[in-house]
């Protein structure tokens, strides 16, 4: 590619359309192997019945199964710090501090927001089936998912004085005021576990995260709301990686169209000039030529040294010599401006 030089805007959209399109086809290859899993995870209802399939299971162990049930505590039950009427068996607690952060590229005040403060209780806990058999959740902090809702929110504001003003339009940043939140999973609700079912020694049963690296998962919502919130998910990286990968092709094929019009113009010069040297050989000898008797005032208006040995058409001027003319940035006839549509020598007979 001697002489094609590719432009920065155009090097910076093919660098950032070929890195979004990677990260988005990874996220979504990541999303579509999970809703693979959820699709082949066996369900099985909390009952009698689980402990005798696990009993003939290789290892007593399920890699990856989905149950449903209600949680209940072993032992004493977490209360809720602000609303007493509130029990539960996980309890997180959260202080955000939330800020404007002035943008000096947009001119504009954005939100920001920062942990200041959390902390996570827990309780050992049991999903309970239809007839009272049980399953211990471990690791419950591990789980992703939606399984704990709000029971307290607050925004403390802050009120500012004059310096506070001052300084804070001086550092470019005002504190808007302080959230506290508490989450908990309360008792009672009902869960769907998805892991790795075992079944211990001691012929109780655990869901736990599973070895195998698949997302372990707690949701207050039922599986089909779980698999479609999924399929979701997978649909939007899909589109997203669909339409990244395709702005990368334009801005490739704009990158190679400019690339095919330069070579273009350079054929068509080369062409151009292999003609005029053809035309400059064959004109002598077709009808005999001579020097310029007025050659020393008839000289090049580009370089003044050279002679004038060639006439421009369809203008017919004939104001510069032939290496003038292909150093020419544009095609146009150095006199009139108007475009050149080619070239001959120029000889005195």
């Amino acid at each position: 590619m001697d002489g094609f030089s590719l432009k920065v805007s155009e090097a910076v959209c093919l660098g950032a359309s070929l890195g979004f399109s990677c990260i988005c086809y990874y996220v979504y290859r990541k999303s579509r192997k999970t809703l693979n899993k959820l699709d082949d995870a066996p369900h099985f209802n909390i009952d009698g019945k689980l402990r005798d399939i696990l009993k003939v299971t290789p290892g007593a162990c399920l890699q990856y199964a989905v149950i449903e049930g209600a949680v209940q505590p072993v032992g004493e039950p977490l209360t809720s710090h602000f609303q007493k009427e509130f029990v539960g068996v996980l309890q997180k607690f959260m202080l955000r501090e939330h800020r404007l952060v002035w943008n000096s590229l947009s001119r504009t005040w954005t939100d920001s927001e920062r942990l200041l403060h959390q902390k996570v209780n827990s309780v050992p806990f049991l999903l309970v089936g239809s007839d009272e058999t049980t399953v211990r959740v471990l690791c419950p902090v591990q789980a992703s998912g939606d399984h704990m809702e709000i029971t307290y929110e607050r925004f403390h504001q802050v009120n500012y004085g004059l310096g506070d003003i001052v300084g804070q339009y001086l550092s470019g940043e005002k504190i808007k005021g302080q959230l506290e939140t508490e989450e908990m999973l309360k008792v009672g609700t009902a869960l769907t576990g998805i892991g790795e079912l075992v079944l211990d020694t001691d012929g109780s049963l655990n869901l736990r995260p599973p070895a195998n690296g698949s997302p372990y998962i707690l949701s207050n919502a039922d599986f089909e709301t779980l698999r479609g919130d999924q399929e979701s998910t997978v649909g939007l990286w899909k589109a997203l990686a669909i339409v990244s990968a395709l702005a990368g092709a334009a801005a490739l094929l704009w990158v190679g169209r400019r690339y095919y019009n330069q070579l273009k113009i350079r054929w068509e010069r080369e062409e151009e000039r292999r003609e005029f040297e053809r035309f400059r050989a064959e004109l002598p000898r077709a009808h005999g030529g001579v020097a310029n008797p007025n050659q020393d005032e008839d000289t090049c208006v580009i370089c003044l040294t050279q002679p004038r040995d060639c006439v421009l058409l369809e203008c017919g001027h004939v104001c510069c010599c032939h290496s003038c003319y292909e150093a020419l940035p544009q095609r146009r006839c150095p006199m009139c401006r108007q475009h050149i549509m080619r070239v001959v020598p120029l000889y005195y007979a």
